[in-house]
């Protein structure tokens, strides 16, 4: 999750209160992509970040402004963080050939797919395809991976970051256009037969960007539904999105207790061995303080919540005293490398880190009796892992 870079190449048409026709953030950012996007970090603003690519490290002493020690930055990771990611993504892909990808969104940084949401769902816009060439097709690709399904979901950049009417709908769109990308809607299931061994898996993807559509005059950096940057008539009603700024914060609280209720029903009459949930805002967050997600799991069985949205690699455990969800696990792999990591990778400063890792991704192993969790760093290292069984 978490793994699309900014694509450097690509040109954008003029739109509504969107000041930029290139996705550039630093020096160097206008060639191939990915680029990797700058955010922030533990005593490290986002300019400082920024000016730390500008600079490949060198810091000063402005805190406004300069490269800062406390920004942790790692020059040959933190600046190709998609890149090793994916190499070793390839590697693994080529040694087990998976079935099927889970990924839990922010396909494309900064703002999702650089369109305004309304073209017909049956084009593909020039823009939309050298983003999908440049960040996604030529980037994962291979053996093992080649024509294998990618399960995907919306992130919050995937709908905007700051906007809701980026082209999101072209990422579902794509599915159309494309052999494995799989998005067909913001929340869906997949049913998956193993006949050969005797059993099969329940894939429930679901939206949960309701976390991120708040007030429209709160977090204008971080709010779908923000006045700051969405264009006062704003609207992606015609193809199902929200109608405008002002009802945008109650299309997704709509749309998160239509979900509810729709992955509650799901769940319960699912007679597969497994139940997995994929979505974007990571483990615990539910809007219940996890009691939502602990009913999922003590009350329909689901097994597996696979989540995003904050930069690293964190697999939550039964026993972690920060896991309240009634014996559920939950993996939160935001570590793909297309926005700098929450801290540094440094793996001799972890004193900021939320998990196992800063950059990697997750291999799930999954058979009738077992399912088998490596949580796997951007230099290839298998740093943790767990074992988990069917409810």
């Amino acid at each position: 999750g978490d793994w699309g870079g900014m694509d450097g190449l690509v040109v954008t048409d003029a739109r509504p209160n969107k000041d930029y026709r290139r996705i550039i953030q630093y020096s160097g950012g206008d060639g191939p992509g990915p680029h990797v996007m700058a955010r922030s970090r533990p005593g490290c603003k986002f300019n400082n970040l920024v000016e730390c690519f500008n600079t490949k490290g060198q810091t000063g002493p402005d805190e406004e402004k300069d490269c800062l020690p406390a920004c942790g930055w790692t020059g040959g990771i933190d600046d190709k963080a998609q890149m090793l990611v994916a190499e070793q993504f390839r590697k693994r892909a080529a040694q087990v050939d998976p079935q099927y990808i889970l990924n839990v969104g922010d396909n494309f940084y900064w703002g999702g797919i650089e369109t305004d949401c309304g073209l017909p769902m049956g084009q593909i816009s020039p823009v939309t395809k050298s983003q999908f060439d440049h960040i996604f097709e030529s980037i994962y690709s291979g053996p093992g991976l080649d024509g294998k399904p990618w399960l995907s979901v919306l992130g919050n950049h995937d709908w905007g970051g700051r906007y809701f009417n980026a082209g999101w709908d072209q990422q579902i769109a794509y599915t159309w256009a494309s052999s494995r990308w799989v998005l067909p809607a913001p929340y869906y299931t997949v049913h998956v037969e193993y006949p050969d061994q005797g059993f099969n898996a329940d894939i429930i993807m679901v939206d949960t960007n309701v976390f991120d559509a708040g007030d429209l005059d709160k977090d204008s950096e971080h709010n779908i539904c923000g006045s700051a940057h969405n264009p006062p008539d704003a609207s992606c009603a015609p193809i199902g999105g929200p109608e405008s700024i002002e009802t945008c914060p109650q299309y997704f609280q709509d749309l998160w207790t239509e979900q509810k209720a729709w992955m509650e029903k799901t769940i319960a009459v699912s007679d597969a061995t497994w139940q997995i949930a994929v979505t974007h805002f990571p483990c615990g967050e539910d809007g219940e303080n996890q009691q939502w997600y602990k009913k999922l799991h003590q009350q329909y069985g689901l097994d597996l919540l696979v989540t995003g949205h904050r930069h690293d690699q964190e697999m939550w455990l039964p026993d972690m005293a920060k896991n309240h969800m009634g014996g559920l696990t939950c993996i939160v792999t935001g570590g793909g490398g297309g926005i700098t990591s929450e801290a540094t990778p440094n793996d001799h400063d972890t004193k900021d880190w939320y998990g196992e890792a800063e950059y990697g991704f997750y291999d799930l192993t999954i058979n009738k009796y077992m399912m088998k969790v490596e949580s796997i760093n951007w230099n290839g290292k298998v740093v943790k892992d767990t074992w988990i069984h069917p409810q």
